[in-house]
């Protein structure tokens, strides 16, 4: 069975990701978006259920950036484990398609007490990686602390506090929803002001 998406505000650059949204991606994504940039980092947040993704543009090593494309991927929960990979692995060709990233900037598998969780992370992560190396783009890795101090300049921040960095990052007049999008937003803007210290 094919992933879903529900619907979100749309501002420019954002979306979410599912069977219906896919015809609908390519008719959003128009020339202004294919202009010449820097780096385009695509930041992911893997998940088998939800995967999150943004994708952004930064000029000056990280110091003007703006939001490209953002949104989730969702599988149902009902349907067979190597279905609900296979569809996040087709979406996220399609994404990398239609936004032509330079890089990718992945969350660090962080396990916690729920290892069920934590393994179905970790093979949607596998996905993610594979089509990464298969379009032949560089991938950066950050832990989940890493993200917080490098967004807040403390590793300990809430998700409300992440949010809102991300929004005042990308200039947005709302934080992105959902969560997921947000998170993959805050792996790629960690990407982008790393690229002060990083020869990339």
């Amino acid at each position: 069975m094919p992933s879903s998406a529900t619907s979100m505000n749309k501002r420019e650059g954002d979306a979410l990701r599912g069977p219906a949204a896919r015809s609908h991606l390519a008719s959003r994504v128009d020339g202004r978006y294919k202009a010449a940039g820097p780096s385009r980092i695509l930041g992911i947040d893997p998940g088998t259920g939800i995967c999150g993704f943004g994708v952004i543009e930064t000029t000056g090593r990280g110091i003007n950036v703006r939001m490209l494309d953002c949104g989730v991927i969702t599988t149902p929960h009902h349907t067979p484990l190597p279905e609900r990979l296979l569809d996040i692995y087709n979406s996220l060709h399609e994404i990398i398609e239609v936004n032509q990233p330079d890089c990718v900037s992945i969350e660090k598998l962080f396990f916690s007490k729920n290892i069920t969780t934590g393994i179905s992370v970790a093979e949607a992560r596998g996905v993610c990686i594979l089509v990464a190396r298969q379009c032949n783009l560089p991938i950066f890795e950050y832990t989940p602390n890493e993200i917080k101090q490098t967004m807040t300049g403390y590793g300990g921040a809430d998700k409300p506090q992440m949010q809102e960095m991300v929004r005042q990052h990308l200039k947005l007049a709302e934080v992105p929803k959902p969560d997921d999008a947000a998170d993959a937003l805050a792996a790629a803007i960690t990407h982008s002001l790393m690229l002060k210290t990083l020869n990339v």
